[in-house]
C-alpha cells in the first residue's frame, strides 16, 4: 500500500510531535511513524525544565494552555557546595526564567492536539526504513498490522532518538561522530511527595552529585550520582532516601519528605554529536543527532531548537519558495548544539565526582565552585546558558 505526504516524520517523541504540529499549523501535510504504542511513549519519564524559547514554540504550536496552567515558573536554581547553598538568580542576572513542566505532559498535549486536528500518526509501525533520501523521491517503508506499506514524500525528518533508524540508515563514511561516555549515571526516583525546595537544588558532595527537582507542587523527582555499572534493583527506596539525605545540606534534610517511588531508573550519561544533520532529503533532529548529559537541562530544549530551525526551513520551502533554510539547517542547528554540549559538559564536570580525579582535580573543582559562588560575572554566564541561548 502506497501513501503520499509532504514531510514524513519518524518518531513521535516531543521533537516529532512538535515539528508535526508546527507544520500542520502552516498547512503542510505530515505523517508520523512511531514504532511503539501511544501508552509506551507516554510512559517515558524524562526531563521537565523548559527554556523560554521552548515555551514559545509550544505556544506557537497551539499547545500551551495546560502548560501555562500547571507549569511552575522558576526564576533561579540553588547550588549546594560543602553543605552551603548559593542561589543563582536567573531573573536578576538575565531577565529570563525557565518553566518546570514534565516532558510526559508536553508530549500528551502535543499528541492530543494532533489527534484533534485529524493529522495521522501510525503507532506500532515496524521495520521502518527511510529509502532514497539521497535522490529526489524519498520513501519511508514500514509494516503495519503485518502489511508492508510505503510513504512517498518530499522530505524525511528523523526524530526517532539516539537508537532510531534514521541516523543508522546513513552510511558510515557520510557522518562524523563525536562522543564522550561518562563513568557514572543518574539514579532517579519519582514520588508523590512535596518538593524539598521551591527551586531546583544542584548538589556537589564528596559522596557524589545529587539533584532535587520536581514535576509539580505535590510530585518530586530526585537524582543521585551512581556508578555506571549499578543496577536499579540494588536500590530499594529506603536505601535511596538514606543516601540522598547524606548528600543534602541540613536545611534540606529537615524539609525532605520521603515516600514510595512511582518510578525509579538509572540513566547513563554521555555527550554525543553526529555531523552533519542533513543527508539529502533526510534531516535529523533531537536525540537522533545529539545527546547531552542532563546536568544542564538541555536535551529536550535542544530538540526544540532543532525543530524551530527545521520547521522554519520547511515553511520557507513550501510557502516562500526558498531552500536557504534547508541548506543552512545543519550548520545553524549545530552551532547551537555545540554551545549546549559545552555547557552541559561544564556543569557535569563542575558538580560530579569523577573516579579518576585525584586530589588536585578535586581542589580545582572546589576553587571553581567558590569562584562561581562569589562572582556575578560567572553566575551570569551560567544563568544565560541555563535559561537558553537565543535561536
Amino acid at each position: 500500500m502506497s501513501q503520499r505526504t509532504q514531510v514524513a516524520i519518524i518518531g513521535s517523541g516531543p521533537a516529532g510531535l512538535l515539528l508535526g504540529q508546527l507544520l500542520h499549523k502552516a498547512g503542510i501535510d505530515t505523517i508520523i511513524l512511531e514504532r511503539h504504542t501511544r501508552d509506551h511513549v507516554l510512559g517515558r519519564i524524562r526531563a521537565g525544565v523548559l527554556e523560554q524559547g521552548t515555551v514559545s514554540l509550544i505556544d506557537e504550536a497551539g499547545c500551551g494552555d495546560r502548560m501555562h496552567r500547571q507549569g511552575l515558573i522558576h526564576h533561579g536554581i540553588e547550588l549546594s557546595i560543602r553543605g552551603v547553598r548559593h542561589r543563582i538568580d536567573f531573573k536578576g542576572l538575565t531577565g529570563k526564567s525557565v518553566m518546570v513542566y514534565g516532558q510526559t505532559e508536553m508530549t500528551r498535549d502535543l499528541m492530543d492536539a494532533r489527534s484533534m486536528a485529524g493529522a495521522p500518526t501510525v503507532y506500532e509501525a515496524l521495520n521502518v526504513m527511510p529509502i532514497g533520501y539521497d535522490g529526489t523521491r524519498p520513501i519511508v517503508r514500514y509494516v503495519e498490522d503485518g502489511e508492508p506499506k510505503d510513504i512517498a514524500c518530499d522530505f524525511i525528518a528523523g526524530c526517532d532518538g539516539f537508537h532510531g533508524i534514521s541516523r543508522q540508515s546513513v552510511p558510515d563514511n557520510a557522518i562524523s561522530i563525536f562522543e564522550r561516555v561518562y563513568p557514572f549515571g543518574w539514579l532517579g526516583l519519582l514520588a508523590d511527595v512535596p518538593p524539598v525546595s521551591p527551586e531546583l537544588i544542584y548538589v556537589n558532595h564528596e559522596r557524589g552529585f545529587a539533584l532535587c527537582s520536581m514535576r509539580s507542587h505535590t510530585r518530586s523527582r530526585y537524582y543521585i550520582q551512581c556508578d555506571a555499572s549499578e543496577h536499579v534493583d540494588n536500590w530499594p527506596d529506603d536505601r535511596f532516601w538514606n543516601e540522598l539525605r547524606r548528600r543534602l545540606d541540613k536545611q534540606a534534610v529537615a524539609r525532605l519528605v520521603s515516600g514510595p517511588s512511582i518510578e525509579k531508573s538509572i540513566a547513563p550519561l554521555r555527550s554525543f554529536v553526529a555531523e552533519p544533520m542533513r543527508f539529502g532529503r533526510l534531516f535529523l533532529a533531537g536525540d537522533a543527532a545529539h545527546i547531552v548529559p542532563p546536568t544542564g537541562a538541555k536535551g529536550l530544549n535542544l530538540a526544540a531548537s532543532d525543530v524551530h530551525y527545521l520547521a522554519e526551513a520547511f515553511i520557507d520551502h513550501y510557502r516562500g519558495g526558498s531552500d536557504k533554510g534547508l541548506d543552512h539547517y545543519s550548520p545553524r542547528a549545530l552551532a547551537r548544539v555545540w554551545k549546549a554540549e559545552r555547557f552541559s559538559w561544564w556543569m557535569t564536570s563542575l558538580l560530579h565526582r569523577f573516579p579518576d580525579t585525584g586530589p588536585f582535580g578535586q581542589r580545582i573543582q572546589l576553587a571553581e565552585l567558590d569562584y562561581l559562588a562569589g562572582s556575578r560575572a560567572a553566575q551570569t554566564t551560567l544563568a544565560e546558558n541555563y535559561v537558553g541561548l537565543p535561536y
